[in-house]
């Protein structure tokens, strides 16, 4: 009697863990699948397709907050300009007219820029875009992790599985399933960090812009300059990250060894996530853009 009552006991554990097992296979790479297949979509948009709504209210906050200040920053660097001309030819000597047709040229330019912002940084991220489309033509790796095949021999082989051996692989495989989500929330805190980054940074462009005009003060619209293709051709670099990781995946060798196997794909999910991390310092660095 009791005999059957212990047989009943663990056949029902058994039908669970294989079923915990079998759930928790199917499910582990739903979530990373569909995030590293979007990473294209979603690095190749401009600002304004990405999310027109926030991308006019970025622009609306430049256009009523940022660039009163950026005129006020131009009239300043234009009188500084002015004075530091005259200055410079033996204290107002040395005066031709060349000198104010340069310094009217550069005034123009300074307004020019100021009033174009929006149109001038658009167009930085109009480049990385096209770069991101020609890249995602050469880039044609699947991403996608099929264990459809491990599943149907796990079946086979859990059934020679002792329970403690079926506890062991249950739990192994609720952990790497949960670690693989938690990869599928950073991807997609990577891909929204750096669209809102890119908002962040072309909300104050025309300030940075109204230096460009003159030589001590456009340090800091040239290293703005820096920052928004640096910005623009990370995209490229994710786009480099996601072909190297689906190179990987498609060299995944599955064995009778699941744990390994599946240790082994999460690895190479945290190296994607990583490098998707570096490419913000990296595209920087290339750049010179502090």
């Amino acid at each position: 009697m009791f005999d059957n009552i212990f047989e009943a006991i663990e056949e029902w554990m058994r039908d669970l863990l294989t079923g915990m097992v079998q759930s928790n296979l199917t499910t582990m790479f739903t979530d990373v699948n569909e995030k590293t297949g979007q990473i294209a979509s979603q690095v190749g948009q401009t600002p304004q397709g990405w999310n027109g709504s926030i991308f006019s209210m970025i622009q609306s906050l430049s256009d009523s907050v940022i660039v009163p200040i950026a005129g006020m920053i131009i009239t300043f660097v234009l009188c500084y300009e002015l004075i530091s001309m005259l200055t410079e030819r033996n204290n107002m000597h040395d005066i031709d007219t060349w000198m104010f047709f340069k310094y009217f040229f550069k005034m123009w330019i300074a307004v020019y820029l100021v009033s174009n912002t929006f149109t001038i940084t658009m167009a930085v991220f109009d480049v990385g875009q096209s770069v991101v489309n020609s890249a995602a033509g050469v880039i044609t790796g699947e991403t996608a992790i099929n264990i459809d095949s491990a599943i149907a021999n796990i079946s086979e082989t859990m059934e020679a599985m002792e329970i403690g051996e079926l506890v062991v692989l249950a739990l192994q495989t609720l952990i790497v399933s949960f670690c693989m989500k938690i990869m599928s929330v950073l991807i997609t805190v990577i891909m929204y960090g750096r669209m809102i980054e890119i908002y962040l940074y072309t909300s104050v462009a025309p300030i940075p812009f109204a230096t460009l005009s003159n030589r001590e003060w456009g340090q800091m619209g040239m290293n703005y300059f820096r920052g928004l293709f640096a910005l623009a051709f990370q995209a490229f670099l994710m786009m480099v990250c996601v072909g190297i990781y689906a190179a990987l995946v498609a060299g995944i060798q599955l064995s009778d060894d699941l744990t390994s196997t599946l240790f082994g794909v999460a690895a190479y999910t945290v190296i994607l996530c990583f490098s998707l991390m570096k490419t913000g310092s990296l595209s920087k660095s290339i750049f010179n853009a502090h």
